[in-house]
């Protein structure tokens, strides 16, 4: 078993994403999922990839009133960022066809947060880093975004974009860093992560 600590634990994966729920479950691990609705917000003086920590850790604090002594919570938050500008999830298909203009032939960062949280000593403890990726995107025509809009609905994704869907084939011309921490979540920390609880 890849993590023999985890056999009397319950795993819960606090979040609504499918990509997060497949990431986790390549880590041969069936977790739980329990959804709530939290508040994403973040104060101004909080920016850039510190964003994504500052919202990974809010989602971990809104879940340790369920917490266990034999649980362990993942959050996971992902923000992109274009120069001094956080893109965030677009809430309609303006939002989103602006996002995808501004990031056309362009080369941005993609920080995704990772957490888990157990409980010791009967207080519940956090472990979370940010990884950070960089992404450059061929030119995209306005008939290729107006297709992906339509077709995929990237509402629910940061940037407005998902890599593992139809931009990411035909948009995405290189990735300096982890593929998976442009999904949405850094699979390589979050096992270093495991192995430490």
């Amino acid at each position: 078993m890849l993590y023999p600590n985890l056999i009397s634990k319950r795993v819960i994966l606090a979040s609504k994403s499918p990509r997060r729920l497949e990431l986790v479950r390549g880590l041969e691990i069936e977790p739980e999922v329990i959804v709530r609705d939290i508040d994403e917000s973040y104060p101004p003086s909080v920016m850039g990839a510190a964003v994504a920590e500052y919202v990974t850790r809010a989602k971990a604090t809104a879940f340790t009133d369920i917490l266990g002594v034999n649980d362990v919570i993942i959050t996971g938050d992902t923000v992109v960022l274009l120069d001094d500008e956080i893109l965030e999830k677009p809430s309609d298909f303006e939002q989103a066809a602006l996002m995808l203009r501004k990031l056309s032939g362009r080369t941005h960062v993609v920080a995704s947060g990772v957490a888990v949280t157990t409980l010791r000593g009967g207080k519940a403890e956090t472990l979370c880093e940010v990884d950070t990726c960089e992404v450059t995107f061929e030119e995209l025509t306005d008939e290729m975004i107006s297709h992906y809009i339509d077709a995929y609905e990237p509402f629910d994704k940061a940037g407005s974009y998902g890599v593992q869907d139809l931009i990411g084939f035909t948009g995405v011309s290189s990735i300096h860093g982890s593929f998976y921490t442009v999904m949405g979540l850094p699979v390589h920390i979050l096992h270093r992560m495991l192995h430490k609880i």
